[in-house]
């Protein structure tokens, strides 16, 4: 069963700033679709634990936190970053 996925408004406004930015746009939109889609399958696996409930993300070059609202099957994504130079 997948997961439903969200991007906070913060979250959110930092990827747009992010690409607007971007000598790459192309690799972070592709990061993006990966983070998107692997949250959406299996939020769980995906990242990894942080402190409570607060998982990591890495696809190059972005990095996400996250949380994971098991009950509600939702997964919301609170911070964007960029955490590797992207390949041109």
């Amino acid at each position: 069963m997948r997961y439903t996925l969200t991007w906070s408004p913060d979250a959110d406004d930092q990827l747009t700033e992010l690409w607007l930015a971007a000598a790459n746009r192309d690799a972070l939109t592709n990061a993006a679709s990966q983070i998107d889609a692997q949250l959406r399958a299996d939020p769980k696996s995906a990242g990894e634990s942080r402190d409570a409930d607060v998982r990591i993300l890495s696809v190059p070059p972005l990095s996400v936190y996250y949380n994971i609202l098991e009950d509600d099957r939702k997964v919301v994504v609170w911070a964007v970053w960029i955490s590797s130079k992207p390949k041109d």
